[in-house]
């Protein structure tokens, strides 16, 4: 069977060039075709706006490449709305051939066992995964297998007005790099009255980054990495220092609270009264395009409290995952998509349009890539910052199955501190006993 399998896949691919392994992944039938014997892939996302038109323009170039496949994209609203439909269509013949994930999504997917790991994939083929960015391609790599491939990847960098920064006497190509820096750049921009030294979005993320610059582990288990982790270390020494800085910034007028909305903080950045957020490295080209004509947009490493433990960035964004329950032919011909994907000419045209990392290190040797490292060097910094981050447990990321409701929970604790309802201790006490309870009733119905 897998012979037949096999010589029907390499007829259908012909025009792609495929080199097959001796293994394809397994399936159950020859899948939906188009007119013609056209092999058809469905693909969700959830890239909304602006970037919806840069995932149809891949799909097309795709499409335009060759004539044996034919993908068609959809997009399903937020990453969370993608989630939901993503588990309705699961045991139906409604789904497709590859999803989009957000990364916090991870467990939930492998634990599923509804997707075939891309690691297969590219040991059939034989592709080089050392072509990908290994502080991207690590976070979905689990027991030394590449599960999904990464698509969409950022991490987040410091933001700040230097104009503002010049006028309150502060050195301007000089960014804060600790907790204690953006203390004293906050207060003294504050106290020239043209603006609100710093605003960081209540926004769960920047919580799983800031322990991770102290090179600090957010699950136990080796962040969920050597087991499932079954407790929530959001309540130990990094967390509450996190918080304690982030409430004494707003005590003392240095910083404002605008709530979760990252939206609500970079219109109040861009409109020139905050000197400094927080933001993925993907909104880089939007805020420098924003401050044109009114000010200069600098950018800094993730600051961390002064003589915290080595650490790093954590990339963030989304993974493709290929569904098992698709037909063999319709999931290498997926597979072919996602290669193309890789490229680093679709990779170059990927990160120009939209802000994201290359996944791909081959990409930066694109002349596009260069010339538009030129025009925004501040993109420079996150490539810096991604490049230097050790791989480690604690810049590897945190994976449990209830990654999505943590943050929320991680996020209300957030708010209670800096409502004055909880001390930071308290507020992250009660999130890491929820947390903990739901991740140990999550483990119970994958065991």
């Amino acid at each position: 069977m897998i012979g037949v399998v096999l010589a029907a896949v390499m007829v259908l691919l012909s025009a792609c060039n495929v080199n097959m392994g001796e293994e394809p992944a397994k399936g159950t039938d020859t899948g939906s075709k188009t007119e013609a014997g056209v092999q058809k892939v469905v693909f969700w996302h959830a890239m909304g706006g602006a970037t919806t038109k840069v995932v149809d323009q891949l799909v097309a170039n795709f499409n335009e490449s060759q004539d044996k496949v034919q993908v068609e994209a959809v997009y399903q609203g937020t990453y969370d709305d993608l989630l939901s439909k993503l588990k309705a269509s699961m045991g139906t013949n409604e789904g497709p051939s590859v999803v989009q994930m957000y990364e916090i999504g991870s467990r939930f997917m492998i634990d599923s066992k509804l997707i075939t790991p891309m690691q297969d994939f590219i040991d059939a083929d034989q592709w080089d995964a050392a072509q990908l960015e290994p502080n991207i391609s690590g976070y979905y790599t689990f027991e030394n297998k590449l599960y999904s491939m990464p698509f969409n990847s950022s991490n987040p960098i410091l933001y700040y007005n230097k104009d503002l920064f010049k006028d309150a006497g502060l050195d301007p190509e000089n960014p804060p790099k600790t907790f204690e820096e953006l203390t004293i750049a906050a207060e003294t921009i504050s106290k020239k009255g043209k603006a609100v030294g710093a605003n960081f979005a209540i926004y769960g993320w920047f919580m799983e980054q800031l322990f991770a610059s102290q090179g600090a582990e957010y699950v136990n288990h080796g962040n969920g990495r050597d087991d499932l982790a079954t407790e929530s270390l959001v309540n130990t020494e990094p967390g509450v220092k996190v918080l304690t800085w982030w409430k004494n910034l707003i005590d003392s007028k240095a910083a404002n609270n605008l709530g979760r909305k990252t939206d609500d903080s970079k219109k109040a950045f861009s409109a020139g009264q905050v000197a400094m957020i927080l933001d993925s490295t993907a909104a880089l080209k939007g805020l420098v395009d924003s401050a044109e004509g009114k000010f200069e947009v600098g950018t800094g490493f993730l600051p961390k409290p002064a003589g915290s433990a080595e650490g790093g960035v954590i990339v963030g964004g989304a993974s493709l995952w290929m569904m098992n329950s698709r037909p063999d032919t319709e999931q290498e011909a997926a597979w072919e998509f996602i290669k193309f994907l890789t490229s680093p000419s679709q990779q170059a045209y990927w990160h120009i349009n939209t802000g994201y990392f290359p996944i791909t290190m081959k990409a930066y040797e694109e002349d596009s890539v260069k010339e538009n490292l030129e025009k925004f060097p501040q993109f420079q910094t996150a490539i810096d910052q991604l490049h230097q981050t050790k791989l480690v447990k604690a810049t590897q990321g945190a994976v449990m199955g209830v990654f999505p409701e943590a943050r929320q929970i991680v996020e209300g604790a957030i708010e209670e501190v800096l409502n004055n309802k909880k001390s930071p201790q308290q507020a992250l006490d009660d999130a890491a006993k929820e947390i903990t309870a739901k991740i140990q009733d999550y483990n119970r119905t994958v065991k």
